[in-house]
């Protein structure tokens, strides 16, 4: 068995009405209003990235009773997680699926809340220099690590020998891709739970190297 008890997809959601502006939405409040949901355009993104899933799901032969899909609260997250759930004729309401709020946008902060997307470039310039450091009082990179493992042992916890599909954004996911990568190439070498593993990478030089797992809006990719 591989480092988990469940096989992992990861999907960023579709373009959004903040990508389309350019606008840093990255708070719980803000992330939530149904006016910073998919554009048209994410709404194809998410409908072709759940006929991929669909078909990775019978290339493997995994059942569609065996699909989860987890998903962060924000408005463009549950937008994607709706019309993939509506691909796979799953339902958010249902028992295959949940909102797990530790997959939430990374906050920013509130200096570069509501800003050009062109600021993006400052935070990740800090993040390879220390992803230990804060960006204004918003998360730094191991602040996310940290959320991050609990939404993991959280869903180890509740599913098993399941296909896990992380309906989360941009940074939570090049993190948490980062993470998963650097634990896989340990091997066994550590041992131990899902979390002491991950906090044995919990270090700079993994860390500062998240821009590396970047996804477009609407990619779906196979990651443990």
């Amino acid at each position: 068995m591989g480092i988990t008890r469940n096989r992992y997809w990861v999907l960023r959601h579709g373009k959004s009405i903040p990508n389309e502006t350019g606008l840093i939405v990255s708070s719980l409040e803000n992330g939530k209003l149904e006016k910073y949901k998919l554009a048209s355009e994410g709404i194809n993104q998410a409908q072709l990235a759940g006929e991929l899933f669909l078909k990775e799901l019978k290339e493997n032969d995994i059942p569609l009773e065996n699909v989860r899909v987890c998903y962060s609260p924000f408005s463009r997250t549950t937008h994607t997680a709706e019309v993939v759930a509506s691909v796979l004729n799953l339902s958010l309401q249902g028992p295959q699926a949940k909102v797990y709020e530790d997959l939430r946008e990374r906050y920013f902060g509130p200096t570069f809340e509501l800003q050009s997307h062109d600021k993006y470039s400052e935070i990740w310039d800090l993040d390879a220099k220390d992803p230990f450091m804060k960006p204004e009082s918003g998360e730094s990179v191991a602040d996310v690590v940290t959320r991050l493992t609990n939404a993991l042992v959280q869903i180890e916890s509740e599913f098993q020998g399941c296909a896990i599909l992380i309906v989360s954004h941009g940074d939570p996911l090049q993190i948490l891709q980062t993470i998963l990568k650097a634990v896989g190439e340990q091997g066994g070498a550590n041992g131990g739970d899902l979390a002491s593993r991950i906090e044995a990478v919990k270090v700079p030089s993994v860390l500062s190297q998240h821009r590396k797992h970047a996804l477009l809006t609407g990619q779906l990719r196979a990651v443990v």
